[in-house]
């Protein structure tokens, strides 16, 4: 396949779609291999910045996705007439960091890290599309498992959760406690 049409058809493809497109479905219906399609993304988004397109693609885990450029993101926002969205809160960040770092996790596992209920915050997070549920624990009740979505990663400027910060267990407010995140597990089921 021809290099250009290949750029011009993911491209269009991401443009078209909007969400998130898998790298080895685009591989797959181009008829190539995933690094032709990973090089192909490398010269588009070259391009865009030399050129100051307003626009890139961002690498989702194995996605991509075409969004807006961050530096036009304001004006964007004045054109379309959207209402600003409203920032998250420290209890929303609380929940959303124990969620990245640790899903799948319970309501319940949250609850018993944070000391306070979550409802709330966890609606508002699932809401904001920032969070979703994954399924449900194979255990009574049969509560519901929540990890972060790939808006998540979009928002937070990530191409996947390996990408997020090492913690410590300073970090993970045990100063008293010296646990590592498998104790904190075993302490903690989810």
């Amino acid at each position: 396949m021809e290099f250009d049409f290949m750029t011009g058809a993911i491209e269009a493809v991401l443009f078209a779609s909007g969400e998130p497109i898998e790298v080895q479905k685009l591989a797959q219906t181009l008829e190539t291999d995933v690094d032709a399609v990973k090089e192909a993304v490398e010269r588009l988004n070259e391009y865009y910045e030399s050129d100051q397109r307003g626009f890139e693609i961002v690498e989702l885990e194995n996605s991509y996705q075409m969004t807006t450029r961050v530096f036009y993101g304001e004006i964007t926002r004045l054109a379309l007439d959207h209402r600003r969205n409203t920032p998250l809160s420290n209890a929303a960040l609380e929940i959303l960091a124990i969620v990245a770092y640790n899903q799948p996790v319970t309501k319940g596992y949250i609850e018993q890290i944070r000391g306070v209920d979550c409802f709330y915050g966890i609606n508002s997070l699932v809401e904001k599309g920032l969070i979703e549920e994954r399924g449900r624990l194979d255990a009574p009740g049969r509560p519901r498992l929540y990890g972060t979505t790939p808006d998540f990663l979009r928002c937070f400027g990530l191409s996947s959760l390996d990408q997020l910060p090492k913690l410590t267990p300073m970090d993970l407010g045990q100063a008293d406690k010296d646990l590592s995140t498998d104790d904190a597990q075993q302490v903690l089921p989810i």
